[in-house]
């Protein structure tokens, strides 16, 4: 299996204008995927991203901010530098209306360019298709419960 991106589909019953909100805003993305989040949802901003169980903080970087097309950020840097194009993973949050809901595709790509032995590549990999796998259902759940801006 090639560890070039992950990738998955869903559809959101909520406009892509709320779907928007709930994968760029902090208040938010708390609700369905880390425990904590604190950024400002403009490209170039820094904030971290906070899971209590594991204990895990994570820095990220936003890339893109196109409301209410695309929000994309960067993460998984080493320890004590903040991600960019060259050490890090970027999370791609694309969305189209459909009907009266929307299509959100998400894409995680950078793995190859991690230089990660393979076996860590492999682990890291899978481990993350499980969460998308487990946060993307909460995300789909949620949305429809918010209101846009």
């Amino acid at each position: 299996m090639e560890f070039g991106k992950l990738e998955r589909e869903i559809h959101i019953d909520a406009a892509p204008e709320v779907v928007f909100d709930v994968v760029s805003r902090p208040e938010h993305i708390k609700m369905w995927w880390s425990d904590d989040a604190s950024f400002e949802p403009e490209p170039g901003a820094v904030g971290e991203l906070v899971w209590d169980v594991p204990d895990v903080v994570e820095s990220i970087t936003v890339v893109d901010v196109d409301p209410p097309r695309r929000f994309a950020i960067r993460w998984i840097a080493p320890d004590g530098q903040l991600p960019d194009a060259d050490n890090s993973l970027l999370i791609t949050f694309e969305l189209e209306p459909s009907g009266d809901g929307t299509i959100l595709h998400l894409t995680e790509s950078g793995w190859r360019e991690k230089g990660w032995e393979a076996a860590v590549l492999e682990k890291a990999f899978h481990e993350h298709e499980h969460g998308w796998d487990t946060f993307l259902p909460l995300l789909r759940s949620y949305a429809p419960s918010v209101v846009a801006r």
